[in-house]
């Protein structure tokens, strides 16, 4: 009974386990199906889940701090950037530099103003990000009428489609990536100031930890990533197209919730981000498979969505009962000194 009480507390501690072994079971089910499927045939999907995942730890950051924070403006980041791409390189590899800075000075652009309309006016993100994005459609589609061609950087198309040993160089990077928040969520500081303010952010002011500032960079870390997944995913699909991010509107944020990471905040899994993207993609392949017409496929995602936020909403709740009760019969100061370590 021991060991089983250990393996639920681990279970608890770690849940990107759950989504890793519904990885196992749809790999499982489209083997059965396809009749072909192997190791190497995953190959592919671990490709598409990278990309997904780069957006999916960028929403992540934003969804820890709390409060139902969302960031909707990361497909218009994502596409923007995909024509600016197209615009500054222009297919040539000596003006790869230029791109990036300019890619990643329009996610630091963005960044800050989706923070300052959320930290300063006090606007709700689901609001502020999608307002965000309309501004931005219509600046990616005053971009999209001065392209004259679809010539991607050689480089760029590498890292987006090569390979190094059969792995794909983008599943590599995206593991670099998961690797890097991982340190940053457990190691950091600013990982655990994160934590604290998703998790009660009175108890983090009160404990000195700059509430605003750690909210922005969220923020900020959002739109770059989705700046360079722009950059890298029009060099993959080799130009870009208007509707092009709007797939990462809805799949990033069911990878957050999916792979682990907790709704309303203070708890988070890169792990568990990079297991989601790739079950959905699972997902996606199997109903394509299934031949279910695309307005099917948005519904089951959106329903997978509903039912584990469901499912996590109750378990805020009891959290939140414990808390409140452990908070009867602690100071306000123990509760803040506890955040701020």
């Amino acid at each position: 009974m021991t060991a089983l009480n250990k393996l639920v507390n681990w279970a608890h501690t770690h849940r990107w386990i759950w989504s890793a072994l519904a990885v196992l079971l749809f790999w499982a089910v489209l083997s059965t199906v396809t009749n072909r499927f192997s190791v190497a045939s995953l190959s592919g999907i671990f490709l598409s889940g990278s990309f997904l995942t780069v957006a999916g730890i960028g929403q992540m950051f934003v969804v820890t701090t709390g409060r139902g924070n969302i960031d909707l403006s990361i497909p218009s980041v994502l596409t923007l950037n995909a024509y600016i791409a197209l615009l500054t390189v222009r297919g040539q590899d000596a003006n790869l530099a230029l791109g990036v800075l300019v890619a990643l000075g329009v996610g630091l652009a963005v960044g800050l103003f989706n923070a300052a309309l959320v930290v300063r006016l006090k606007v709700p993100a689901i609001i502020a990000t999608l307002a965000t994005g309309y501004v931005l459609a219509t600046a990616t589609l005053l971009a999209s009428r001065s392209i004259h061609g679809f010539a991607v950087s050689p480089a760029v198309k590498f890292l987006a489609a090569g390979r190094i040993f059969g792995a794909p160089i983008m599943l590599l990077i995206c593991i670099a990536l998961i690797i890097a928040t991982e340190f940053v969520l457990r190691k950091t500081v600013y990982g655990r100031a994160l934590s604290g303010v998703g998790q009660n952010r009175a108890a983090a002011r009160f404990a000195g930890v700059a509430v605003d500032r750690v909210i922005t960079i969220a923020f900020v870390i959002s739109a770059m990533l989705a700046s360079i997944l722009g950059l890298v995913l029009g060099a993959y699909v080799g130009g870009a197209f208007l509707e092009m991010g709007q797939p990462y509107l809805l799949q990033s944020i069911a990878a957050v919730v999916v792979g682990g990471t907790l709704i309303f905040g203070g708890s988070a899994t890169a792990i568990g981000v990079f297991f989601a993207s790739v079950l959905l993609i699972l997902l996606v392949t199997l109903m394509q498979i299934m031949q279910l017409p695309p307005g099917s496929q948005d519904m089951l995602q959106g329903l997978v969505v509903i039912l584990v936020l469901a499912l996590a909403g109750r378990g805020a709740i009891r959290t939140t009962i414990t808390r409140s009760a452990n908070a009867a019969h602690e100071s306000p100061l123990e509760e803040a000194r506890g955040v701020k370590s």
